[in-house]
């Protein structure tokens, strides 16, 4: 037994005689802990200095060569910008709440931008106009509806974006003119199906929108500003999933991300006018998952997600030839591609298992790539950062002939084992877990000493479309069974203690963890819960009518009796008098994507038999907890919970 782990032990049982003299409720600030003891200074001291890590995430660049990015220096993120490698992160934003989206207007005369905010995690974002300099921001939106996915014309004079205003259901595409002063008018009449405007055509005369139904069905349109006309682009007989597109330089055609006749997402270009296609992809066996155009046209890069781990690519499309760009520090994570106004620089961020998610430029003529910021780790030692390893385990089922291996990635102590483990489920289920840097996993890995096992179980996305229905309508327990083979192989590890094994997720990795201490509580300790779905049928029904259609298409139609009697058989709540170990819940109040009853009615039920239950609400949250004050609250808990499971 490691030295971690007698310390471990021998804290937990201060915490077991502390819990019975906390309040059963106690509020504090925003937050309400119900049934959670008092954090004491030892645990906060420490888990602080890995929680004060920061990151920085590129969201483009204005015309006058200032990189845009959103980080944290205080409670939430806000805007800041920079002007050259190591330079100042200069904030231009103060709010309250965080902003994660914002573009400058091209207009170079304008020096403006705008930008997304929602207040209190509801996620009814509103769109706002400021000048830079100008403490003055216009509201562009009727603040109270939801919208998003705001994109400048090319003049820089209008806003596209989708809104829910006209009847608080349909998804419209709205344009405004941010200096104009007038009210946004009607682009293209919706429906309650997600509709997106994803690009502008280079006269800024039409629209590229998308018709998302789900990550496997969505339907791209040109629509003709002038008659409000639209023309599907590429249709095809079977569904297919589009993950993002926009117009070429010269306006002939569209670069398109979709599966369509694939496994895997490939970077399509299709002429608008002959028909012509091309798989600008086609020799990657992984999903393309994001794509960025030179405003000349000259270049195009596009992100591979391989094995979980980015790729970048390179294309000069003037000389048809696939370019070598230089080799990142490390591998990790690249998002946020976006090129300079002068076509000369393209800017991204990379993340890594050890490393925050910096902003990174990469000069095209000399293919010379820089750090334009270096996010702080906190005063933590770096050199004890643990980067996991892939590997897989054998499920109940068969492919091809052979037993099915699902993909898993593993945080060890360097201390020999064995160790107590968490399994850490991503939310989803059309989500991957990847190796992002996260100071939470550093800090149970070097500090509590815990093994963290991190599933792709079916239904993850990242590894083509067979694996990814595997868990879809009346196949949603298969990932459930593959939750008992990851603990049956957890089981056989020499380095894991299978007697001290946890199960924590959200959203719908909240719902596996649910499913699993209800199938295999005799072989965990305790689980985590947060904001996660444990009854299918009251989710899909308090759902707003807004957000009802797709996770129908995901989860199945409630209203349908067979359907709603398999997912009444399959929900946790159902069956709650088979958990038999202590639950830690965790939601925001304002929670739009799993409403806060879901938790509060397993709370109640479980509680009702006895059940040991550790609850605790954000009141100024939402889906995620986004407010520094907040997320170390909730991870404190986290590791209060933890140390009190060792001795059960």
């Amino acid at each position: 037994m490691t030295r971690n782990y007698l310390c471990l032990a021998v804290l937990a049982s201060l915490f077991l005689d502390s819990a019975g003299l906390a309040s059963s409720r106690v509020e504090r600030g925003s937050l309400v802990f119900d049934n959670v003891p008092e954090a004491p200074a030892d645990l906060t001291d420490k888990l602080e200095q890995y929680l004060n890590a920061r990151q920085a995430t590129p969201l483009g660049w204005s015309p006058k060569g200032q990189l845009l990015i959103t980080t944290r220096f205080g409670d939430v993120d806000q805007l800041h910008v920079v002007e050259r490698p190591g330079g100042e992160r200069r904030q231009i934003t103060f709010l309250r709440e965080p902003i994660t989206d914002a573009a400058f207007s091209p207009d170079p005369n304008r020096n403006a931008y705008i930008y997304l905010r929602d207040v209190d995690g509801s996620e009814k974002t509103q769109l706002y106009y400021q000048r830079a300099g100008d403490p003055a921001r216009k509201l562009l939106s009727d603040g109270k509806s939801l919208n998003g996915h705001a994109i400048w014309s090319n003049s820089g004079r209008e806003v596209a974006f989708f809104s829910t205003a006209r009847d608080g259901v349909s998804y419209d595409i709205d344009i405004v003119e941010p200096e104009a002063g007038t009210l946004p008018h009607l682009a293209l009449t919706g429906d309650a199906t997600t509709w997106y405007p994803l690009d502008w055509s280079p006269d800024d005369r039409k629209l590229l929108v998308l018709k998302y139904v789900s990550i496997g069905e969505g339907y791209l349109y040109v629509v003709d500003l002038s008659t409000g006309q639209k023309r599907e682009v590429d249709p095809a007989p079977n569904k297919v999933g589009i993950a993002g597109a926009k117009f070429s330089r010269d306006g002939q055609g569209v670069y398109l991300i979709s599966d369509r006749d694939a496994e895997f997402a490939k970077l399509r270009y299709v002429n608008l006018f002959t028909g012509e296609k091309n798989v600008i992809s086609a020799p990657i066996p992984w999903d393309v998952e994001d794509f960025a155009l030179s405003r000349d046209g000259h270049y195009l890069a596009f992100v591979s997600n391989e094995a979980g781990v980015a790729k970048l690519n390179l294309t000069d499309l003037r000389a048809h030839q696939d370019l070598t760009p230089p080799r990142l520090p490390v591998p990790g994570i690249v998002s946020q591609l976006s090129f300079d106004w002068d076509s000369k620089r393209l800017a991204f961020g990379l993340s890594t298992g050890t490393q925050p998610r910096d902003a990174y430029v990469l000069d095209l003529a000399s293919a010379h790539l820089e750090a334009w910021t270096h996010s702080e780790t906190g005063p933590v030692d770096t050199a004890k950062f643990v980067s996991p390893r892939l590997t897989q385990f054998p499920t109940f089922d068969r492919q091809d002939g052979r037993i099915r291996q699902i993909p898993v990635y593993v945080y060890e102590p360097l201390s020999p084992g064995p160790h107590p483990v968490l399994i850490l489920l991503h939310e989803g289920p059309k989500s991957q877990f990847r190796p992002n840097f996260d100071p939470w996993i550093q800090y149970l890995v070097n500090e509590l000493g815990f093994a963290v096992v991190a599933p792709n179980v079916r239904g993850s996305s990242g590894y083509g479309k067979a694996y990814l229905s595997l868990d879809n309508g009346t196949l949603r327990d298969d990932a459930v069974k593959d939750m008992g083979a990851l603990i049956v192989w957890i089981d056989l590890q020499s380095t894991f203690d299978p007697k001290h094994v946890v199960v924590a997720g959200s959203s719908y990795g909240g719902y596996l963890a649910l499913a699993a201490l209800v199938n295999y509580s005799d072989r965990l300790v305790g689980g985590v819960d947060f904001a996660g779905i444990d009854d299918f049928i009251s989710f899909l029904s308090n759902l707003a009518p807004s957000r009802q259609n797709q996770s129908r298409a995901e989860y199945g139609d409630e209203r349908d009796p067979d359907m709603r009697a398999y997912l009444r058989r399959v929900s946790p709540l159902t069956n709650a008098d088979r958990v038999s170990k202590p639950l830690l819940v965790v939601h925001g109040k304002n929670d739009p994507r799993v409403p806060l009853s879901e938790s509060d009615q397993i709370v109640n039920r479980l509680r009702s038999r006895g059940s040991e239950v550790w609850y605790l609400q954000a009141k100024d949250e939402g889906h995620e907890f986004r407010r520094k004050v907040n997320s170390d609250a909730y991870y404190t808990t986290f590791a209060q919970f933890l140390k009190m499971l060792t001795l059960h």
